[in-house]
């Protein structure tokens, strides 16, 4: 299952669901049926019959919640050092414009802390840590507005095949 930040579960939920599964393991021993503990409980049917070869196998005991799938990578002490030399800007870290990619950022970690990460997994790592896409406020003081519009007019048309 995605989350759509990246993080998966957080502690709380994960104890709920735990607690789920549990209340499951109680009703398993009374001998219910998977489809009424599925509707009294509020999941599919699938999930209950998951759990009760789980318990049939290990008891209450396999029910418990593992934890969470991985731990990260980079600690929040790491990470706050990630986000100081982030600040320092690119041109600091060698690129001579001033944008971080998630390819600049990754090559940050590993000059910094030796670790290799995937460009999705940094991705997930500043999102994970509250950071977004970053879409400037304003408009660069060297952008020269006349011959942007003459690139609309006179290249553009040229590139673009017609629609029809």
């Amino acid at each position: 299952m995605r989350y759509p930040q990246g993080g998966g579960l957080t502690a709380e939920r994960q104890q709920f669901r735990e607690e789920l599964r549990l209340k499951a393991a109680e009703r398993f021993a009374q001998g219910e049926a998977s489809s009424a503990i599925a509707e009294d409980l509020r999941v599919s049917v699938r999930s209950v019959q998951r759990w009760r070869q789980l318990w049939d196998e290990g008891g209450p005991r396999a029910l418990r919640s593992q934890g969470p799938a991985s731990l990260p990578r980079l600690s929040e002490k790491q990470f706050a050092q990630l986000e100081a030399e982030l600040a320092k800007g690119p041109a600091a870290h060698g690129w001579e414009d001033q944008r971080w990619t998630l390819s600049r950022v990754k090559t940050v970690i590993g000059r910094r802390f030796h670790l290799t990460y995937t460009i999705q997994g940094v991705r997930k790592l500043l999102v994970r840590n509250g950071w977004s896409c970053q879409v400037p406020a304003r408009r660069a003081v060297e952008r020269d507005d006349e011959s942007v519009a003459g690139w609309v007019k006179e290249v553009w048309p040229c590139a673009e095949d017609s629609r029809r």
